[in-house]
């Protein structure tokens, strides 16, 4: 899966967290662990760890001013804890909300940076 796929899926997950745990509040229902969460969080960790790893080697070849491997790690590390605490109606509000806007933003800068390197290519080899 290219680079761009794989953070376009996961700027997607982004938003659905958020929908998710306004979802299980309204429901006011705990999830059944090994039938819900576990296996979507599967899903997502797995593409989070080729995502890294994606990423870096980007990082390490177009070398971007604004964009370093530690953002990366900690994009990972970000959702990896807020995509269970998703499935969560105790989750605290103000700190999920406030991780996944950062891990958003993040995610959405990155993506304009790997497109922007995309397009800088084609361009040179056009002229």
């Amino acid at each position: 899966m290219l680079l761009i796929q794989q953070t376009s899926i996961l700027i997607d997950e982004c938003e659905k967290c958020v929908s998710r745990f306004w979802q299980m509040r309204e429901e006011d229902r705990t999830p059944d662990f090994f039938t819900d969460v576990k296996p979507h969080a599967d899903v997502i960790h797995q593409l989070l760890k080729e995502w890294q790893q994606e990423a870096n080697m980007w990082i390490q070849k177009n070398r971007p001013k604004y964009m370093h491997a530690q953002q990366i790690a900690s994009v990972v590390e970000s959702m990896e804890q807020f995509v269970v605490q998703s499935f969560y109606k105790e989750t605290s509000k103000k700190r999920f909300l406030d991780a996944i806007h950062s891990t958003s933003y993040t995610l959405k800068i990155f993506d304009q940076l790997v497109k922007e390197e995309q397009t800088d290519v084609i361009e040179k080899k056009d002229h």
